[in-house]
Parts: structure tokens; C-alpha cells; sequence
């Protein structure tokens, strides 16, 4: 389980097979940085598979999500999460 804020939001062209990409940064306060000296949050990559846009999903919302991770060289992944949004900005 992750809780935290939609850094980015990927959408891939339509000759593409569908799918929608979001990184989350953790607001996790009491877990390290995501690694020696980095000052980052931990990071995450969530996929949606099949899926052109997932509603409520947008950069600066407070989401949680839960389901199997997967370890990738670059960035831990989780494929079709169970999600809550937990806030959203308004548009301005």
C-alpha cells in the first residue's frame, strides 16, 4: 500500500497498446529517502494496463493505492491498483 500525491501522468499515443502511467511520490514521512543522499520521497510507478485515462488521476491529487509490487531497475511498479483519491486541486 502507497499513499501520496500524483507527481506526473502519461498518456501514450493511440496507435499504442491502451495503457495509463502515473508516479506517486510517498508522503510517508517517517520512510527514508529513496536513497543515500537523494532528499526524495520514495517514488512509485503505477500502470494501469488497458486503460487510456483513469478519472480523478491527475498531477497533485492525493491518491492511495494497493496491490502486488514489482521491482524494476528504475522504479518499483504496481499493474491495475486498487485506488482511494484522497483529494484533488481545483482547477484554477
Amino acid at each position: 500500500m502507497c499513499q501520496g500525491h500524483v507527481e506526473s501522468v502519461t498518456f501514450v499515443p493511440a496507435d499504442r497498446t491502451a495503457e495509463f502511467i502515473a508516479i506517486v511520490s510517498e508522503d510517508d514521512a517517517e520512510r527514508p529517502a529513496a536513497g543515500p543522499g537523494s532528499g526524495r520521497p520514495p517514488r512509485l510507478r503505477v500502470v494501469w494496463l488497458g486503460r487510456r485515462r483513469v478519472q480523478g488521476i491527475e498531477a497533485g491529487a492525493q491518491i492511495r493505492v494497493e496491490g502486488m509490487l514489482a521491482r524494476g531497475k528504475d522504479m518499483a511498479t504496481i499493474f491495475n491498483p486498487r485506488y482511494e483519491i484522497l483529494s484533488r486541486q481545483e482547477n484554477e
